[in-house]
């Protein structure tokens, strides 16, 4: 699978990294877009980010054009910034670009929000990014599976994310229901 990894400007670099680390070990084609707010945050928050493959207002990339032939869009985290960016059409970066490319080719957009609490605008983006055919996943972890460190919480978001993406793994324990 040809993926794309969009990092903007929320807090979660985390996510990110542990998401293309994943999708690299099984195997698939992996490139990355870094925003700069994406950066000042994650070294506010001391965190380290996978590498960057473009820049973001490389608008000539291969990724803002519908005809590269690429599987998937994940921007993880997806600020709302973003977000309203991509419900309103405006492609003014790399990644809001390729995500308007994702929409009117049909491909995968996933879109990770990493904020709270949500206002009635950002609710109504996300709205209307899903009637356009995007997939919107706030980070919102499961606690099932019994998490002990950090990088658990992490590796159940990232399996979210990659079952999305119809990738198979083995990141997390699944929910089997409870007997009775």
């Amino acid at each position: 699978m040809k993926v794309l990894i969009g990092i903007s400007g929320a807090s979660g670099a985390p996510y990110a990294s542990a998401l293309v680390r994943e999708l690299k070990r099984l195997g698939h084609d992996v490139k990355v877009v870094i925003s700069k707010g994406a950066r000042e945050v994650a070294k506010h928050e001391g965190t380290s980010l996978p590498k960057s493959d473009y820049e973001e207002d490389d608008l000539s990339a291969p990724y803002a054009s519908g005809s590269y032939k690429f599987d998937a869009l994940v921007i993880i985290p997806c600020s709302l910034k973003t977000l309203g960016e991509i419900a309103h059409g405006i492609g003014s970066t790399l990644v809001t670009r390729a995500a308007e490319v994702c929409l009117k080719e049909r491909r995968k957009l996933i879109l990770v929000v990493r904020e709270t609490p949500l206002s009635l605008i950002a609710i109504e983006n996300m709205r209307l990014v899903t009637l356009a055919g995007g997939i919107v996943m706030p980070a919102c972890p499961a606690f099932y599976s019994k998490p002990k460190r950090v990088d658990d919480i992490i590796d159940f978001m990232v399996g979210r994310v990659l079952d999305q993406l119809g990738i198979e793994h083995d990141l997390y324990k699944r929910w089997e229901g409870e007997t009775l």
